[in-house]
């Protein structure tokens, strides 16, 4: 479990960038070279390339060379154990919350005098 936890980690610490944020959102929609991906950020490509290497090495997308051209994609089923860590929290929560709901409709409604 510990590694599945260092795993979390490096997704959550990845999708903790706007920029790298946007980048996913681009490539939902289909591979994307590293100047596509750059095109819409205000930054310099170097930069563009640390926000990729975090990606890649947060197993969120992954990359491919052919010729000069590196092209990144999503990788497949990379967010089901954010899937998986926001479900267990969200069941969790709504069992907590059913509970205290259940438990203030038990209670005697009181006035104040």
């Amino acid at each position: 479990m510990i590694d599945g936890q260092a795993d979390l980690d490096r997704m959550f610490h990845a999708l903790s960038d706007r920029s790298r944020r946007g980048m996913i959102d681009r490539l939902g929609r289909g591979p994307a070279s590293v100047t596509e991906l750059a095109a819409p950020l205000a930054v310099a490509l170097p930069t563009v390339m640390k926000h990729l290497q975090v990606l890649e090495d947060s197993g969120l997308v992954f990359s491919e060379k052919s010729g000069r051209v590196r092209t990144y994609r999503l990788q497949q089923d990379a967010f089901a154990a954010v899937e998986r860590w926001v479900e267990q929290r969200k069941t969790r929560w709504t069992t907590a919350f059913d509970r205290l709901d259940q438990f203030l409709a038990d209670e005697p409604e009181t006035l104040p005098e």
